[in-house]
């Protein structure tokens, strides 16, 4: 149950005194062992309550009954080809979500695993796609004391027992370990990237522990934030008078997760390394063909720490040696063997066996003396496959090679490396954290909401594809051309494209040739086995010199929704990584322009309406980059058809100006710009009246696809506004003034067609037409004008207008909802009731909650933004909220019932920090409106193009063989 003061209080500052003491804090005030002070805090024995799931009303499902039967059909589809489909509502995780997630670990893009905050790791996701929540109960530290005399002896796992997944009660497993610790006197801090667990004399009452866990998380760093890896550093602080010989004890399963540990053919192999890194690597044999994987756990060996290990142990009676066998040793000798190093790799394990290894740490503390411990976890999956066969190398392989065994010096490295680490992330934060104008919870949070881009399911590559699968291009090309005619995007016809539309460069590319194509797994043999899109691999958009080559990126919209960088929801999220890693932004917006420029005409049918029509049109920004083969087979996602929707296209635009007003990438906007075009132009068959506004069709054609919009629409209008002016801008900076014109033009015959149809008095309706509901506030309606703020454009309206708006937002969706403390809802009613047209209206998206607050600080309503945004605190992530810590939804109801765990969009909360931060050239953007600096010519016209001033600008961009421009002269 909730506790019915959450909507009474709020708590903006959680000082750690008042979770740990303050002597025990001072005795920690070394070698970043105490828990900072701006840091999310519980009690390790709070409860982990089970998160309520939302439920669809009885006329919603009425509603929706032809499509959950088609989306019912086409589960069992995917299913016979042993496929997941994207959107799966009918699945149900054995594993109940609960609120007990904590940080995760390890880099982005490597695969993930998560670790409560309680102490168990759960949430693996270390094959792309696949998720398994449930913990493994014997990955676990513990702690085994004694003391001179031998009158007080403690051991105990450091996690409570009390919680779910524990196992079943046998004698020889995990359960005959000693889970002695109540976690009343234990605490866990979290600051993303890093957690502390302090152990406040527990279980030995003069004993103080603090476990540090870090990840190298690192922003600007595309080298050590790739890496699989995380270090456990265990502070230990004696207060007793005896000395006290403590050994602490890492156990690890060989397993990814679920019931994969019981596939057979794991084999475990200890190892002595440099510098006195010593551990055991796990070499996992993967099921279902997917490519191996190893883990290495390991410890620091140095003057005062002796490290021992135990490569295998079993959870079953039949095993050699026990877990309580290992337990028995532990208790007995607070140590292992020596001789263990040299035994050798084990046995293959067998079907249905479990195979476990155990990592040791002794050290002797003096009586009021101090000693610092380091483990270290590394897991190493080289090849990432894609189920319709596609391989790629990770982007770690780039330093570390493709070995499995790459574990191993993964561990060594963190181990040596992790104080640097630490020195960076420090140098990152505290600006923000010692700066006094912001809320307290408003800092932590902020750093913690980026757990997705480690925990959200991220893939992230190297830029050549496995050497062995390097083919030659004429070879290629033909054979997709032969095979693949419906497969649009060859050299030739791009640049037919990019000639009829851009107008401005020639019909010849340099460098529109791929060096490597992605491998084609040679054992698939799937369906759509010849019908890659060949679009992907033209290689003009990609940046070749060793410095801006950062690979390339995916993250999934959610883990219950696999789709990778959908796109409506990456316009919330990308703040997060254009502040962080902006090269990783500008290389998933060059994807994506090339996306635009290509199609693909296979088949597909949506299953909203049933109706049949082709996967990826060209001139539409593609939905997602795909599920099972993401680059070659774009837009999963097919309950709608959307190239039809209308707020793609124009956020591609707007997202592509933002990052290049941003970085001052003049190479990037010269490369992109040919898309950019073709995106505004491709809209403009959805200008049905000629009026200079784009209508919606009477279906849910945007983001909230549940929500139907009739006729001009105040979010989609607002973001095709605002594209109409950073497109002309982007115009006029690229050189292509034509069509600078025509948007400029565009822009002062839509604009005034807006404002008299959707604006009454106090905000801007949701549609124009007639429905119940067209006069609804929505929360999300001045989108459009965010990004404006956001990229230094002159506002779209008056400030009257917008600051109107939005104080209508803040009274009406945000106040009105329990005094607000659970964020914006969607849709709210002018009389104060909350629209229930259907299940998004109703609900409170927690990263449209953030951008509204965003908004509203780029307009001046800084008190009003942070009561907003302090909502999605105060009822997801504070002590009496609902417990979606580390798993931000997509959304919650008014009574808390969440859809879609682990969602992407809550990173907008950088869109905040964008806001309260803007960059130099942003700040120093020209104040007078762009449109005054474009003259209309008598005649506008789109197809003569400024070749010669395009070509200026990309020779100052240093592009040329590289761009979008080839020059003939």
């Amino acid at each position: 149950m909730v506790s019915s003061n959450l909507f009474h209080r709020r708590k903006h500052s959680w000082p750690p005194e008042e979770y740990v003491s303050r002597a025990t804090l001072q005795l920690f005030d070394f070698d970043s062992a105490a828990p900072p002070e701006h840091a999310w805090r519980r009690r390790l024995d709070s409860h982990a309550n089970i998160l309520k799931e939302f439920s669809v009303t009885f006329s919603e499902a009425i509603k929706m009954v032809r499509l959950g039967v088609r989306l019912w059909s086409y589960i069992r589809e995917e299913a016979a080809y042993g496929r997941k489909a994207p959107i799966d509502p009918f699945t149900r995780e054995s594993c109940k979500p609960s609120a007990s997630q904590g940080v995760p670990l390890g880099g982005m893009g490597s695969g993930s695993i998560s670790r409560g905050f309680r102490g168990e790791f759960r949430q693996w996701q270390i094959i792309p796609g696949i998720r398994e929540a449930s913990p493994v109960m014997a990955n676990q530290f513990s702690i085994f004391i004694s003391r001179d005399g031998g009158n007080k002896k403690y051991a105990s796992v450091l996690a409570p027992g009390q919680h779910e997944g524990l196992g079943k009660q046998d004698d020889y497993g995990t359960s005959s370990w000693g889970w002695k610790l109540s976690g009343q006197n234990s605490t866990y801090h979290a600051l993303f990237p890093r957690a502390w667990t302090i152990y406040d004399g527990e279980p030995d009452p003069d004993l103080k522990v603090s476990c540090r866990q870090i990840s190298p998380f690192i922003p600007h760093n595309y080298k050590d934030s790739s890496l699989p890896t995380a270090v456990f550093v265990y502070t230990l602080v004696n207060t007793g008078k005896e000395r006290a010989k403590v050994s602490l004890l890492f156990t690890w399963a060989n397993s990814i997760g679920g019931i994969s540990h019981l596939s057979g053919d794991h084999v475990n192999e200890p190892f002595i390394g440099e510098d006195g890194v010593s551990g055991v690597l796990l070499h996992h044999k993967t099921a279902k063909g997917n490519p191996p994987v190893n883990f290495a756990i390991a410890a620091c060996e140095t003057q005062n720490v002796n490290v021992t290990v135990l490569p295998s142990f079993g959870l079953s009676q039949g095993s050699c040696v026990t877990a309580k066998d290992m337990w028995g040793t532990m208790v007995r000798d607070g140590q292992f063997d020596q001789g263990n190093f040299s035994s050798g790799p084990t046995m293959p394990s067998s079907v249905g066996e479990t195979l476990c290894a155990a990592v040791s740490a002794s050290a002797w503390v003096e009586p009021h003396g101090k000693c610092t411990v380091a483990f270290a976890l590394a897991w190493s999956s080289p090849k990432v496959k894609f189920l319709k066969g596609s391989l790629y190398y990770r982007r770690y392989t780039k330093y570390y090679g493709t070995s499995e065994r790459a574990a191993r010096q993964l561990v060594h490295d963190a181990l040596k490396n992790y104080k640097q680490w630490e020195e960076e992330i420090e140098k990152w934060q505290n600006p923000i954290l010692h700066d006094e104008r912001l809320p307290e919870w408003y800092k932590f949070t902020l750093f913690n909401e980026l757990y997705f881009l480690v925990a959200g399911g991220t893939v992230w590559i190297d830029s050549q594809s496995p050497d062995d699968c390097t083919v030659s291009l004429p070879h290629t090309t033909r054979k997709l051309k032969e095979k693949n005619a419906r497969v649009k995007g060859t050299k030739v016809e791009y640049t037919d494209r990019v000639e009829h539309l851009a107008s401005v460069g020639s019909n010849q590319r340099d460098r529109a040739v791929p060096a490597s194509l992605p491998c084609k797994d040679k054992s698939s043999t799937t369906e759509d086995e010849d019908s890659m899109d060949f679009s992907h691999s033209l290689s003009f958009l990609d940046r070749k010199n060793d410095e801006d080559d950062v690979g390339r990126f995916l993250y999934l919209e959610g883990v219950e929704y696999i789709m990778w960088c959908t796109y409506d929801v990456h316009f919330y999220a990308s703040f997060a990584l254009l502040e962080l890693f902006p090269k990783i932004e500008l290389s998933i917006q060059r994807d994506f322009a090339k996306a635009v420029l290509s199609e693909d005409g296979r088949k597909v049918r949506f299953l909203a309406e049933g109706n049949w029509g082709i996967r990826k049109v060209r001139g539409a920004v593609p939905h997602d980059l795909g599920t099972h083969d993401p680059w070659n087979e774009m837009n999963a996602y097919n309950i709608h058809d959307t190239s039809k929707w209308k707020d793609l296209n124009p956020k591609f635009v707007l997202q592509v100006y933002r990052d290049f007003s941003a970085t001052g990438d003049l190479a990037f906007g010269v490369d992109v710009w040919p898309s950019v075009r073709a995106a505004m132009e491709y809209m403009e068959q959805f200008d049905r009246d000629d009026d200079g506004l784009i209508e919606n069709d009477g279906f849910p054609d945007q983001t909230y696809d549940a929500w139907t919009v009739h006729g001009i629409s105040a979010y989609c209008g607002c973001l095709w506004l605002a594209a109409l002016q950073a497109a002309a801008a982007m115009a006029l900076q690229i050189g292509d003034r034509d069509f600078a014109e025509w948007c400029k033009a565009t822009f002062l015959k839509a604009k005034p067609v807006f404002e008299a149809k959707l604006w009454n008095g106090s905000y801007f309706n949701y549609d124009s037409g007639a429905s119940s509901n067209s006069k609804s506030i929505q929360a999300d309606q001045l989108a459009g004008q965010w990004y404006t703020a956001s990229s230094g454009l002159p506002p779209l309206f008056d400030d009257g207008k917008i600051r109107s708006s939005l104080q209508k937002i803040y009274d009406f969706n945000v106040m009105k909802v329990r005094g607000g403390r659970m964020g914006a809802v969607n849709g709210m009613y002018p009389n104060g009731k909350v629209d229930e047209t259907c299940m998004q209206s109703r609900e409170i998206w927690t990263g449209v909650t953030y951008a509204v607050a965003a908004n509203m600080i780029l307009a001046g309503m800084e008190e009003q933004a942070f009561t907003t945004a302090e909502g999605i605190f105060i009822a997801g992530w504070s002590e009496e909220g609902y417990g979606y810590w580390f798993q931000t939804p997509e959304a919650w109801t008014i009574d808390g019932h969440f859809r879609s765990l682990i969602y992407m969009r809550p990173l907008s909360i950088w869109g905040m920090q964008w806001a309260l931060s803007l960059p130099k050239a942003i700040m120093e953007a020209p104040k007078i409106s762009i449109m005054d600096r474009i003259r209309l010519s008598p005649m506008i016209s789109r197809s003569s193009g400024n070749e010669s001033a395009v070509r200026i600008v990309a020779h100052r961009a240093g592009c040329f063989g590289n761009s979008s421009f080839h020059c003939t002269c």
